[in-house]
């Protein structure tokens, strides 16, 4: 089955890409596993050298990348300008920092000598999501490089171009053949990756099904697994709060990427002394949104990824209607040949209401109406879901100390939801586990070998 290219914007057909045969895939594999030892024999200084290079073409390039992904996945221009920025910071971290994360540790004990050292595990798949298509690879890839490790990629179907050019970039800053792979593969092939024996570890970003399909396979066959799946993450909004960042930044945190992020604010829980004021100026920014053509740099809001994604989040909104959820704005697809969706707002959203439970993966905002401090703690509380969370309050002793209270994987207390290669990431219960970035992020994938010497 091919691979296409579908400009969601348009709904127009780009480009299509043969997937593998199954001797391909097995060529692919053995080529990684045997190009994996002599890169991790490699100074830190060679693998830092070509981070840096791959950064360098990321900024020459940034455009043509831009483009690559706006094209595929339809994320406004100026934010893909952004991701690739982001990108090639990351690089440039990891090309400074590895060393030193990864640098022996002395400990005393009874030894003569002893120390803990850090070694490659080997070849790590890397299972990734089109709603940041190059995002994603670069903070797996970056770390897991810097470590010795190779990597393959298994890119999401609807970005191949994406993929393609990620593994070039790769190729053409020096990277040694077979070190970094991407694997034009079907879905119903990566468990056969996952048990072969020239592969060690495997990390997901993506939905908590397909968490759920991986680390069982992943555990099958004993074998190391990071996992970043959904996010439900609350935003409580205190009466305390400045309601102009607060509001401002509702909107960037929910809205941003057409709201297709694991990490965007998706319940906004309000205190009732500020509660319709909040909703009040909320929905006047974001019926302010301008939503067209994602290719021009003045559009906030592009199109969804996909049209089956589109339709399947107008589902949870109908069905969340009819269990009492109020429409404040938008709600309804648009006309035309792209998947675009209204922004988006809904309110007095209860237990009894799909938004209530599930991750809404687009556009929509639902409001949440606490009894008051102790209750929107209890609502943030009340998902299967612990990727990001924020906290809006003047107080920030108090609100630090709600933060401690939260059952998530960060909180952010009147600031953004928002990864950072300095930070670690990633989620607890239903949104996975593991920690990608900083130093935690680079630990992921090594041997901590214990060396004791009499």
């Amino acid at each position: 089955m091919p691979f296409v290219s579908l400009n969601p914007a348009t709904n127009e057909v780009i480009q299509a890409h043969e997937s593998w045969d199954v001797l391909r895939l097995e060529r692919a594999l053995e080529r990684s596993g045997s190009a994996q030892p002599a890169w991790a024999q490699t100074s830190f200084a060679t693998r830092a050298g070509v981070l840096r290079k791959v950064a360098a073409q990321l900024l020459a390039q940034r455009d043509h990348y831009a483009t690559l992904i706006t094209l595929e996945m339809g994320k406004p221009l100026r934010e893909a300008r952004a991701e690739v920025e982001k990108c090639a910071g990351t690089c440039e971290y990891y090309a400074q920092h590895a060393e030193e994360f990864l640098r022996a540790e002395t400990i005393a004990s009874d030894a003569g000598k002893s120390y803990v050292a850090y070694a490659p595990l080997g070849v790590v798949l890397a299972v990734m999501p089109w709603n940041f298509p190059f995002w994603q690879v670069f903070r797996a890839a970056a770390p897991a490089l810097m470590a010795g490790n190779a990597l393959l990629l298994k890119h999401a179907p609807n970005v191949p171009q994406c993929a393609l050019a990620i593994e070039a970039i790769f190729r053409d800053s020096g990277l040694p053949d077979g070190v970094f792979t991407n694997l034009m593969i079907e879905v119903e092939q990566v468990a056969g990756v996952i048990a072969s024996p020239h592969v060690h570890a495997v990390t997901l970003t993506g939905s908590e099904a397909a968490g759920r399909k991986v680390a069982a396979c992943a555990g099958q066959h004993l074998k190391k697994c990071v996992l970043e799946l959904g996010g439900s993450d609350p935003f409580i909004v205190l009466h305390d709060a400045d309601m102009d960042l607060a509001v401002s930044t509702a909107v960037s945190s929910r809205f941003l990427n057409c709201g297709q992020s694991c990490i965007a604010a998706k319940r906004f829980i309000v205190v009732p002394e500020i509660a319709d004021d909040f909703l009040h100026r909320f929905k006047t920014a974001v019926e302010a949104l301008k939503l067209g053509d994602p290719m021009q740099d003045a559009t906030q809001i592009g199109p969804m990824a996909r049209l089956d994604l589109r339709d399947t989040l107008h589902r949870q909104i109908t069905d969340s209607i009819a269990q009492g959820a109020v429409a404040v704005t938008g709600c309804k697809a648009v006309e035309c040949e792209g998947f675009f969706y209204q922004p988006s707002i809904l309110d007095q959203v209860t237990d009894k209401a799909p938004a209530y439970h599930e991750e809404l993966f687009g556009p929509v905002a639902i409001v949440m109406r606490a009894a008051g401090e102790d209750d929107a703690l209890r609502l943030a509380n009340a998902t299967r879901f612990g990727l990001g969370s924020s906290i809006w309050s003047r107080d920030v002793v108090r609100a630090e100390y709600l933060a401690s209270q939260i059952q998530a994987g960060c909180t952010f207390v009147n600031g953004m939801v928002k990864s950072d290669p300095r930070l670690p990431f990633g989620g607890i219960k239903s949104s996975g586990y593991g920690r990608e970035l900083s130093r935690l992020g680079i630990h992921e994938f090594v041997n901590a070998r214990t060396v004791w010497i009499r």
